[in-house]
């Protein structure tokens, strides 16, 4: 599951790719319209690979906290994101039951919730073993030169 480029953006709804860098700004595409649009450096943008859940032992990465919630749903989506605190909070226990519910806000997990299931819905996990199985086949064929020998 690879979260490079992923983007939220503070008062734009939905999460969006990192196109290019222009010079106080990046060009960023929605994940569900597919529509670009400028990001001005004075945007509070955060980048869900840098993105942790508080935990009581150690920050756990938004890309591991996906990772088992896709596990747990089997590859499907999660519960709504409008569902009530105590059903989100229930629902992430069961996927991380060392959450600190003292640091983590309901808020925290109807965005955790919503950005999965947005994700899961465009089809925006990148799944890594695959890419890197695809690229240890690439590099182990024999070059042409050696053929002939």
């Amino acid at each position: 599951m690879n979260l490079k480029g992923i983007l939220a953006i503070s008062g734009q709804p939905g999460l969006f790719r990192n196109i290019s860098q222009g010079k106080n700004h990046i060009i960023v595409e929605s994940i569900v319209t597919g529509k670009r649009m400028p990001a001005y450096s004075t945007a509070k943008i955060s980048s869900l690979e840098d993105i942790a859940i508080y935990t009581y032992e150690e920050d756990i990465p938004l890309k591991e906290v996906f990772q088992k919630i896709y596990d747990k749903e089997e590859g499907g989506k999660a519960i709504d994101h409008k569902a009530s605190s105590n059903e989100l909070f229930a629902y992430v226990g069961e996927v991380l039951p060392q959450i600190d519910k003292e640091r983590v806000y309901a808020s925290d997990l109807k965005k955790l919730v919503q950005w999965y299931n947005l994700l899961h819905e465009h089809n925006a996990f990148d799944q890594e073993p695959e890419a890197e199985n695809e690229t240890e086949t690439e590099n182990t064929s024999v070059p042409e030169s050696s053929k002939e020998a």
